[in-house]
C-alpha cells in the first residue's frame, strides 16, 4: 500500500505517525512545497521576540527526522493536479513536472495569506506573515523598522503587533472594526485589552478602511485609510486566511469559499482521497454545525481521523470546540465554544453571563487577582455552550475545563458543584468556576460574603 500525504504540517504530520504506528514497513511519500518540513507557525511569534533563537527550533520534525524513520520526503515540491480516476498527482519541481501514483491520498492544501487588494500593496516592505518564510523576512525587518502599521486586528495581527512594540517600534494596528480580537472575545473584555494596549504603546485605530498603501522608489512610506494617513516604513498585512485549493476545483467538490467537501469520515467526493487542516470544515458541538475553525489542534485531530481511515479502520472526526487562548502583553485569555459573533448559529435560546472575580483569597496579598469570566449556556436546559477568560494570571486552563463540560453536555448546576481543590497558593474555597456557574444561576451561595 502506498500512501502519499500533501503538506507536512499539523495534518500531514500525524498522518505520517499514525501509520507509521500501525504499519511500521508502509510505504509513504510526504510532499512538501517548500524547502523546510513541519514548521510549526503557531511559534512564530516566539521567534519575533528572541525566545526561539533559530527557525530551525520551531519545527516539529524535519527531512532527517523523516528519512530516519524511512519516510520519501519530497521537499520543493509542489503538488498542482490531482487526477483521482487515474490515481496520481502532479507534481511540480525545479526540474520541471512529474508525475506520482497512489493507493490512499492525504491532502491537506493549507491556506494563503492574502493581501488587501489596494495600491501599493506589492511595495518593498509589505509583508503577510504565514509560514516560515514570512516569519524570517518579518524578523529581519525588526532591525530596520521604526514605524510599522499592522493591518488585521486577529491572532497573528496581534501577535505580530505586540513583538514589534516589545522591540521598540512605533506601531499602529489597524482594523476595519471597532475593536481587536473580536472573534475570541467579546465586548465586555475589550476595556481592559485596549488599556492593555495603550499602556504597552500599541496604538489601535479601529473602524478604519485600508483605501492605500502610498510609496517612493519603490518602498512603503504610509497607510491610508478612510479616516486618515499614517506614516510608516514598514507594513505587515494580517487580513485572514484563505483556502489554498485553486487546483483541486476541478477534480474535487469545492465550496464557493475553496473549502473540500468532506464527510464525517474525512473522505472526499473521491475515492480513496482524504482531506484536512485550515481548507475543510470541522463539526463544531455547540452548534452542531459545520464550521472553519483554523487551529492546529484541530488539524492534528483529523491527521489522526483520516490516516486511520485511510488504514482501513471506520473512525469519525470528532467534533470540536475552538479552544484557544492567548498572551497579550501581560495579559493572558482564552476561549471555547459560542461567543457573541456565533450565537445567531445556534438552534435555541442562549443566555449568557459576564462576571469579574478574584482567583485567590485577599490574604495572600496579590496586587492583581481577578479574572474576567463569560459563559454562554442554553436558556431552558442550562447546558454549558462556551465560555472566555481574561487575566493578568494564567488562568487559561479554565478553558479547557469548560470545553471538556461543553463536550460532556454538562449543565450550569454541575459546573456550579463540580469538585475542584482548594488551597490559598492556588484558589479559593468556591474556585471561581463555581463561582462562574453559581451567578449565572443568580445564586451565589457563601462567595459574596466572603472576606476575600
Amino acid at each position: 500500500m502506498k500512501y502519499v500525504i500533501v503538506g507536512s504540517s499539523h495534518f500531514g504530520y500525524e498522518a505520517v505517525e499514525t501509520i507509521l504506528e500501525a504499519q511500521s514497513d508502509a510505504e509513504i511519500h510526504l510532499y512538501e512545497r517548500g524547502d523546510k518540513a513541519s514548521f510549526m507557525s503557531c511559534g512564530a511569534q516566539s521567534y519575533l521576540e528572541g525566545i526561539s533563537k533559530s527557525p530551525d527550533e520551531i519545527h516539529y520534525a524535519n527531512e532527517a527526522s523523516y528519512k530516519e524513520q524511512g519516510i520519501n520526503v519530497h521537499l520543493n515540491s509542489d503538488v498542482i493536479g490531482l487526477d483521482p480516476e487515474a490515481k496520481t498527482i502532479t507534481v511540480k519541481t525545479e526540474q520541471g513536472e512529474e508525475q506520482a501514483n497512489y493507493d490512499k491520498l492525504l491532502l491537506s492544501p493549507g491556506g494563503y495569506a492574502p493581501k488587501l487588494n489596494v495600491p501599493g500593496k506589492d511595495l518593498e516592505h509589505v509583508y503577510t506573515f504565514r509560514g516560515r518564510d514570512d516569519a524570517e523576512t518579518v524578523k529581519a525587518r525588526m532591525s530596520d523598522a521604526k514605524k510599522v502599521a499592522v493591518i488585521g486586528g486577529g491572532y497573528i495581527g496581534v501577535e505580530v503587533a505586540e513583538a514589534y512594540v516589545r522591540n521598540g517600534q512605533d506601531v499602529t494596528l489597524i482594523d476595519a472594526i471597532d475593536r481587536f480580537l473580536p472573534t475570541y472575545l467579546d465586548e465586555e473584555f475589550y476595556p481592559t485589552l485596549i488599556e492593555e494596549a495603550k499602556e504597552k504603546g500599541l496604538t489601535f485605530k479601529g473602524n478604519e478602511f485600508v483605501q492605500e498603501i502610498k510609496g517612493e522608489n519603490g518602498e512603503v512610506t504610509g497607510v491610508v485609510t478612510d479616516q486618515g494617513e499614517y506614516e510608516v516604513d514598514t507594513v505587515i498585512m494580517a487580513v485572514g486566511v484563505r483556502p489554498d485549493t485553486a487546483w483541486l476545483k476541478d477534480t474535487l467538490a469545492v465550496d464557493e469559499k475553496g473549502f473540500v467537501k468532506v464527510n464525517e469520515y474525512l473522505e472526499t467526493s473521491a475515492e480513496d482521497v482524504y482531506a484536512g487542516g485550515d481548507a475543510t470544515y470541522v463539526h463544531f458541538n455547540p452548534t452542531g454545525k459545520e464550521v472553519c475553525i483554523g487551529l492546529a489542534t484541530n488539524a492534528r485531530k483529523q491527521g489522526v481521523t483520516a490516516a486511520k481511515n485511510a488504514l482501513g479502520e471506520k473512525v469519525k472526526a470528532p467534533g470540536v470546540n475552538g479552544t484557544s487562548g492567548l498572551a497579550f502583553f501581560d495579559l493572558k485569555f482564552a476561549t471555547t465554544g459560542l461567543k457573541d459573533a456565533l450565537v445567531d448559529s445556534y438552534d435555541g435560546e442562549v443566555k449568557s453571563y459576564y462576571c469579574e472575580e478574584k482567583v485567590r483569597p485577599a490574604f495572600m496579598r496579590d496586587e492583581d487577582n481577578t479574572v474576567e469570566m463569560k459563559i454562554f449556556f442554553d436558556a431552558e436546559t442550562e447546558v454549558i455552550l462556551g465560555a472566555q477568560f481574561l487575566s493578568t494570571k494564567d488562568i487559561t486552563q479554565a478553558a479547557n475545563t469548560l470545553s471538556l463540560a461543553i463536550t460532556a453536555k454538562m449543565t450550569l448546576t454541575d459546573l456550579a458543584q463540580a469538585d475542584f481543590f482548594f488551597q490559598p497558593g492556588f484558589s479559593r474555597p468556591w474556585n471561581f468556576l463555581n463561582v462562574l456557574a453559581m451567578k449565572a444561576q443568580g445564586k451565589t451561595y457563601g462567595s459574596t460574603k466572603m472576606l476575600f
